[in-house]
């Protein structure tokens, strides 16, 4: 298995080779709903007011197991602080038994959203994994990451317009 792993590229191998994106920065958020693992349902207008950060994934995605992680540290950051930031992980084609398994496994606690087919992660892109949008209160696009380079907490808390306190 480490043979395997060491031989194939870090990103999803099943995706095509382009990197096609639906949207990008200056545009408007798709139209979506999505049930999240509470049972509570999100929509692209109840993030209207809030600064959001919407991260695409696959759990079998070694690129994505890198940065949700890292997307962990920026939801705790903002959680401990007192910003407005809705941080939502939609899966892309992965049900509820898998994702919550590798939620509990990796001890993480952001709010997610199991889908069981690629229906709203094709509202913005076409292929690659992980996908990071950030949204403005105005729903529109204001930077957008994927895998090539991977965003670390710096980043995404930058994007967010969020400083960073040093200790």
């Amino acid at each position: 298995m480490a043979l395997m792993s060491a031989v194939l590229p870090a990103g999803c191998v099943t995706d095509k080779i382009d990197d096609v994106w639906s949207v990008g920065v200056g545009e408007q958020c798709p139209a979506f709903e999505v049930r999240m693992h509470d049972g509570s349902l999100l929509s692209d207008g109840m993030l209207e007011g809030k600064r959001s950060l919407i991260v695409f994934f696959d759990t079998g995605c070694g690129d994505c197991r890198k940065e949700l992680p890292v997307v962990q540290e920026v939801y705790d950051a903002v959680k401990a602080g007192d910003e407005d930031v809705e941080v939502v992980c939609i899966s892309r084609g992965e049900g509820e038994a898998v994702v919550s398994a590798y939620w509990r496994d990796n001890g993480l606690s952001l709010p997610y959203s199991a889908q069981s087919d690629a229906t709203v992660y094709h509202r913005f892109a076409s292929s690659v994994v992980p996908r990071i949008y950030v949204v403005s209160p105005t729903l529109t696009i204001t930077a957008a990451f994927s895998d090539n380079p991977l965003p670390d907490r710096s980043v995404l808390l930058a994007a967010l317009g969020i400083n960073e306190v040093s200790d």
